[in-house]
Parts: C-alpha cells; structure tokens; sequence
C-alpha cells in the first residue's frame, strides 16, 4: 500500500478585515455562529471549485481578508477548473501555493491539460481522485503538518455520471489505511454530480473524519451540518467564480447552446464574481468538528481611483 505524500507547513500570511455573508452549524446541528460556543481552535477553511482566471483572482484577494477574519490553520481548495475554466497547470497550482494554499483537489478534469501529468507525481500537495485507476499519475491522499497539528486530506471522485476506474466507497478504505492513525484530522472532497453519493459517503464516514465536503457542481447547497457522529458536512460547496454566468461559462453561450441543441464554444465568463466556501471548526476530540459555517463573499471591489484637482 503506497504511503501518504507529506509536507510541513509553516508560517502563514495575515490580512485586513473582512466582510461577506456566512451561516454556520454547530455540533447540534442548530444554525448560528460558527463554534456553538466552543473554545477557538484549528480550522479549515476548504474554498469550492475556482472556476478560471476569474477564479483564482477572487480566492488569492479575498484570502487575506478571511485569514485575518477566521484565522484558519489549513487552507485547501479544489482547482480543477482554475486553468481556463478546465483544468489545471503547473503553474496556475503554482500560483495558488505560493498565494497561501496548503493543498489543492481536483476531479473530472483532472487530466485535461497534459503538462500537469509530471507534477502530479512530483508535487505532494496536489491531489487527484484517489479511486481513479492506480495507472494514471497522482496520488489522492496527503498529510499537511502546522504547529504540531497533522491534518490528512483524501481526494475522491463519485461513480454516477463521472468516469472513476474504482468504486469511491470501497476506495476510501484504502485511503484511510494509507493515512494510518497518526493524523489528528481529516478532510474528505467527494468531487461527484449525483447528491445520493455525497450523502451516503458523509453518513459512511460520520465518525471517522472530521469532514466530508461535496464538490462539482459549482451550486452551493444549503445542508450544512455537523452529523451526529461529529462529522461536518455538506452536499456541495458551490464555486469560486462568477455568478453572473452559468455555471462558470458566459450566459449567453449557454443558453444558445440549450436552445439549438448545436455546440458552442464555452468561454468563462467575468460576471459577478464571489467565493463560496466552508469553514470548519475542529473538536478537540480527534477527527471529529465542532462546527461548520458556510461562507459566501463577493469578490473584494478594487478601491476608488482618486483624481488628482485639475491645475488651472
């Protein structure tokens, strides 16, 4: 059985304030701030899909505001789509570690751009869907170290509507073997269309991860909880990108592409960005939360240009 990829990581960036919209879940499953009241602690802050250029924008300006807001100890997002809308380079999933990630998933798109296959291989930071077939490169599961705290992080892919070589529900077996006890958390990204797969996986799971996140759909859903066993959940995280499309793609393309039933060329629109996220508060029992709290938030708007008096 092939062992985990690990990095430590260390330091972390600051910010200014931030402002953006938010719902949280505690341990009882009532809605309300994040931490129902519990002591602050570790944290992560997992952002959805960045959907293009406009994507990885909105994430790298809104972090420094939800850093110095939330404090999170880890930060993971999936990029899957963040190189054009389709995708991923080693240089867009550069960028996106140099700006303060500490680990990237992906998903169906995984393979779309082939100059990502050495680095998936030689970057531990970056996963694909550990359930893809063991042939192709990458790896699904990493451990991520800070201040002492070890945080496991395991990629999957759903098998509805979706080509994983190997079942997402016996693979994660595997990957929780490959992680083996010595991690204090774990995050779970279920990359899948059908919402039954993601269910059923957080309710397979409760008790054994501190959370299971949805991703794919690029829609928000509105289930966010922490389970009865103490795993956080939710259907899916919903997008980083622009609202004002469809989905990521230019509205207008999309439509006419519904309507003539004829293809379309798909170009990522620049509408209305914003970043959609969860913020999970660890218990401090092992592998378990305290809380999970739902964040949506505008793209920051750019300050005014001051004009200069004219001289006259």
């Amino acid at each position: 059985m092939a062992e985990p990829q690990e990095v430590t990581v260390t330091g972390g960036p600051g910010g200014i304030p931030a402002a953006g919209g938010s719902v949280g879940a505690s341990r009882s499953g009532s809605s309300g701030a994040a931490g129902g009241g519990e002591t602050p602690g570790a944290s992560i802050l997992f952002v959805g899909d960045l959907v293009g250029g406009v994507g990885r924008r909105t994430l790298l300006e809104c972090l420094p505001l939800l850093r110095e807001r939330h404090d999170p100890t880890f930060v993971i997002v999936n990029g899957e789509n963040v190189a054009g809308g389709l995708g991923i380079t080693p240089k867009t999933a550069k960028a996106l570690f140099a700006g303060g990630v500490d680990v990237i998933t992906l998903g169906n798109h995984t393979y779309h751009r082939r100059e990502i296959y050495p680095y998936l291989d030689s970057e531990p930071r970056i996963l694909r869907p550990a359930n893809f077939l063991r042939i192709q490169p990458g790896h699904g599961t990493c451990v991520v170290e800070r201040d002492g705290l070890r945080l496991g992080v395991v990629n999957l892919s759903g098998n509805l509507y979706l080509r994983a070589g190997r079942s997402a529900f016996t693979e994660i077996e595997a990957a929780l073997g490959e992680l083996g006890d010595d991690v204090d958390h774990i995050l779970v990204d279920m990359h899948a269309e059908a919402t039954s797969e993601k269910i059923a996986l957080g309710w397979l799971l409760d008790g054994r991860v501190t959370a299971v996140v949805g991703t794919h759909t690029h829609v928000p859903t509105a289930d966010a909880r922490v389970l009865p066993g103490g795993t956080a959940y939710i259907t899916d995280v919903g997008m980083t990108g622009p609202r004002g499309g469809v989905i990521g793609v230019k509205r207008e393309q999309a439509i006419e592409s519904l309507l003539t039933q004829m293809p379309v060329r798909f170009e990522t629109s620049e509408e209305d960005p914003w970043l959609m996220g969860v913020l999970i508060r660890c218990s401090a029992t092992p592998r378990s939360a305290a809380a999970i709290e739902q964040i949506l938030m505008p793209r920051p708007l750019p300050p005014p240009q001051v004009v200069p008096p004219s001289q006259g």
